[in-house]
């Protein structure tokens, strides 16, 4: 299993359209992806399980990745949470 841990920077917290991003990255690993936020954790594959969690700016959410590509897709979506500037 691999995981990163970010804190979420973008003034808007994690919103649709940067959701989509993460939610599409994530569909091209086969690795089972999730995003947790405080004691949640859901599937980073669903956009509607991303939206539920309504992540604020300034809080911290852990990506984790488990499966043959987890260390390919965390590296990923690194790049996607700071191309986007959504964290760091």
């Amino acid at each position: 299993m691999a995981q990163k841990t970010f804190k979420v920077t973008a003034d808007s917290g994690i919103h649709a359209r940067p959701a989509t991003q993460l939610v599409n990255k994530a569909g091209q690993f086969s690795s089972d992806i999730t995003l947790q936020y405080k004691e949640k954790s859901v599937n980073l594959k669903s956009i509607m399980g991303v939206m539920s969690l309504g992540i604020p700016s300034g809080v911290e959410v852990t990506i984790a990745a488990e499966g043959n590509d987890a260390d390919e897709a965390i590296a990923a979506l690194d790049e996607v949470m700071k191309n986007e500037g959504l964290g760091e």
